[in-house]
């Protein structure tokens, strides 16, 4: 059984570690310029801010399985407006792919996030094997992002 772990802003230090290695690991991110983004004070500042909002709260969670952490995800859940969930990363790390455990992880994701006012589901992804996992799950192409990044919805 998988169930999801909550990370507090005083414990995010791990978790940026992970996090830039998945980046760039899965090739998410390659040039320094993005690394140093997503490494920086106005990212990670910007994201913890938000993790301790009163509403329209960013969401940092590990998915556990047998007490070992298994993937990771980013989310918000804008209550104040129409209940969009928006995944802003999420992976499961690479010794668990290929068996399912991406669907299982965001199984219970959406049922973590539907009990919390989550009402459909956005994520923006360009890598093909990313595409095809996130369609696999009923995703469908809506339209492109502020930097041009395709953007994925399920309703």
């Amino acid at each position: 059984m998988i169930w999801i772990e909550e990370i507090q802003p005083e414990d995010l230090r791990e978790f940026w570690d992970i996090h830039i290695k998945y980046l760039v690991d899965d090739g998410i991110i390659s040039d320094q310029e993005d690394i140093e983004y997503f490494t920086g004070e106005a990212y990670r500042g910007a994201l913890e801010a938000h993790m301790k909002r009163e509403r329209d709260r960013q969401h940092m969670v590990y998915f556990l399985r047998d007490g070992m952490r298994i993937g990771a995800a980013s989310y918000c859940i804008y209550q104040s407006e129409d209940g969009k969930c928006f995944i802003l990363d999420f992976w499961v790390f690479p010794a668990f792919r290929g068996n399912g455990t991406g669907h299982q992880c965001f199984a219970v994701l959406e049922r973590c996030t539907k009990a919390d006012g989550a009402r459909f589901y956005e994520i923006n992804s360009e890598k093909p094997d990313s595409v095809r996992f996130w369609k696999s799950l009923g995703f469908v192409e809506n339209g492109v992002d502020e930097y041009g990044m395709p953007l994925f919805i399920r309703r």
